[in-house]
């Protein structure tokens, strides 16, 4: 008897997970992008923020620390990250197709970040690269 119910919940478990979908939009511009993209990853929502991701081997390996760091943060870290907001500092575009990003969020104020964001076949993407770069 209890079997059944076992198996019932992990059916319906299984269920609700699979019918979680995440909403992209695609982003308007670079702000959009940048902003779209940093609350996602503040959310842990790494499906979010993959698709503004500009996808070359160096940001898929950034992107994967990014994430495994994410998973090593204490549930109180993750609840800070998920509930604090995007402060931006500057947005600067340098030409039609490349804006400058740099913000910071409310969890760590401290710590300014600068993302390139770069218009690439008409998507408005998230260079992680340049963190390394610009800082």
């Amino acid at each position: 008897m209890i079997q059944k119910y076992l198996a019932f919940f992990l059916l319906v478990l299984v269920t609700a997970c699979g019918n979680r979908q995440t909403t992209i939009v695609p982003a308007e511009n670079a702000t959009d992008a940048g902003r779209e993209f940093v609350r996602a990853a503040l959310d842990g929502d790494y499906v979010k923020a993959e698709a503004y991701l500009y996808k070359d081997s160096m940001n898929l390996t950034l992107f994967e620390q990014q994430q495994s760091n994410y998973r090593k943060l204490s549930p109180e870290q993750r609840r800070s990250y998920q509930e604090s907001s995007i402060r931006p500092v500057a947005i600067t575009p340098t030409n039609d197709s490349l804006t400058l990003f740099s913000y910071y969020h409310s969890a760590n104020p401290k710590d300014t970040t600068n993302l390139r964001i770069m218009k690439v076949d008409g998507k408005w993407l998230v260079d992680l690269k340049s963190v390394l770069k610009l800082q």
